[in-house]
């Protein structure tokens, strides 16, 4: 019996399947975890930092001493006692009673992923409008991509999205007959570019929203990820009606567990939990036990102060090799908080087409097309400092910068197509001016 090939299955593909497309993040894992490259590419936080003797302890002790309710099915909304420690956690950032913010209205999801996509199947149908900053999360990209919505990106500046241009991007989608559903934010220490709302900005993005009829998706992973004060507070803290607040454990405890949430308007969170049990049925009791458990049970408070000194050493370290190292003509910008430096390359260079050479130099990174949904942002890069060590993170800008020098030079005796790819969408849409964010 013969194989079957791709062209047998690729005509019975459901139509929002056709446009799916590899995370380009996902894409580098593979070789930026060989222990040789230096890996300034992913998001992935310092699990070294917390107490792991004691959380091993506490984990055993879940299966052994409870395992009869850990290990067995839940509820689809997740447990009561998780949603009342949620509500703990966004108290610290401003979002308490007045704000809404009740166990009711909360809704445990795997990791902020799916509460990407619960957001998204309840409210997108094909071909409708999502406005997001640009650059924005690549893996909110791939969800509005999966529901097949287009986006509409709104430039950002070094205070965040521009409350002018969102402005405009809502007239001109309307003006085209058609009518945005949501604004998808992150408003503190973006990912990718690193910079923050302030909070005037705020206040002009949430009266613009109200004004148009807009809902607002606040992605809110890194806000408690401050190095300099405190930040802003969020969105959902200064208007509860029309605003989704969406978070994970992934960034301040532990992304294996897989655990995140929703704050919903109270409208629609029946809705919310009804998609969620078509999906997956319902989220891991065992996960949410471990992260209820460390909330009650161990100084998790005085961790993310740890995390913050860490990262903000790591930080330091990246914005310091960038000043000594870079080669003229480089951007970057200064985050006060969370994982990430988005940096501008010099005239000419292509993130997209470097990758091939600094893998060969033995440090990784995401180009920005990444990042942009109509594969523009060649010029720009995204460098996360948050899990090599300071040391680390300067050789690998050190060989980051010989690339970058190489290309140069390679330019200058081969033309401007030196190096770059001869086909393939990195090359797509590489004229739309990128948000000034040095």
């Amino acid at each position: 019996m013969t194989g079957t090939t791709l062209d047998d299955y690729t005509d019975r593909y459901a139509a929002r399947v056709r446009g799916m497309t590899a995370s380009e993040i996902r894409a580098l894992f593979a070789v930026a975890s060989r222990p040789e490259v230096v890996s300034l590419a992913g998001g992935a936080p310092y699990i070294a930092a917390l107490p792991l003797d004691a959380v091993g302890e506490m984990l055993g002790r879940l299966g052994a001493e409870h395992g009869t309710t850990t290990l067995q099915y839940g509820i689809g909304q997740g447990t009561l006692e998780l949603r009342e420690r949620i509500c703990e956690v966004m108290a610290l950032s401003g979002i308490d009673v007045g704000s809404g913010a009740s166990p009711e209205d909360v809704v445990v999801t795997v990791g902020g992923q799916q509460a990407l996509d619960l957001v998204a199947r309840l409210f997108l149908d094909p071909g409708d409008v999502v406005l997001a900053e640009g650059p924005t999360y690549v893996g909110a990209l791939g969800t509005f991509q999966a529901a097949q919505a287009d986006v509409v990106h709104v430039p950002m500046d070094a205070d965040g999205l521009i409350p002018a241009a969102l402005e405009a991007a809502i007239a001109d989608v309307t003006a085209s007959g058609r009518r945005p559903k949501f604004l998808y934010t992150i408003p503190t220490f973006q990912n990718p570019a690193g910079v923050t709302l302030t909070d005037e900005r705020r206040d002009q993005v949430l009266d613009i929203c109200e004004r148009a009829g807009l809902l607002v998706v606040e992605d809110d992973p890194y806000g408690q990820l401050s190095f300099d004060g405190e930040a802003p507070k969020p969105l959902r803290a200064r208007r509860r009606e029309g605003v989704f607040y969406l978070s994970t454990f992934s960034k301040t405890f532990a992304p294996g567990l897989r655990v995140g949430w929703i704050l919903a308007p109270h409208a629609v969170r029946d809705k919310l939990v009804i998609a969620s049990e078509a999906q997956i049925l319902c989220p891991s009791a065992y996960a949410q036990a471990a992260v209820a458990t460390y909330l009650s049970t161990m100084p998790w408070r005085q961790q993310l102060k740890i995390y913050r000194e860490v990262y903000r050493e790591r930080r330091d370290a990246m914005l310091t090799g960038l000043a000594d190292l870079m080669p003229a003509g480089t951007h970057w910008t200064k985050p006060g908080g969370g994982l990430f430096v988005w940096m501008t390359l010099p005239e000419g260079l292509d993130s997209k087409a470097m990758v091939p050479r600094a893998i060969a130099a033995r440090v990784a990174y995401v180009p920005g097309t990444g990042f942009y949904a109509d594969g523009s942002g060649t010029e720009f890069v995204r460098l996360n400092f948050s899990f090599p060590a300071p040391e680390r993170i300067r050789e690998g800008i050190r060989r980051l910068a010989g690339v970058m020098e190489q290309e140069t030079a390679m330019r200058k005796v081969f033309g401007p197509m030196a190096g770059r790819p001869r086909t393939g969408r990195g090359q797509a849409g590489a004229d739309v001016p990128g948000p000034d964010l040095a």
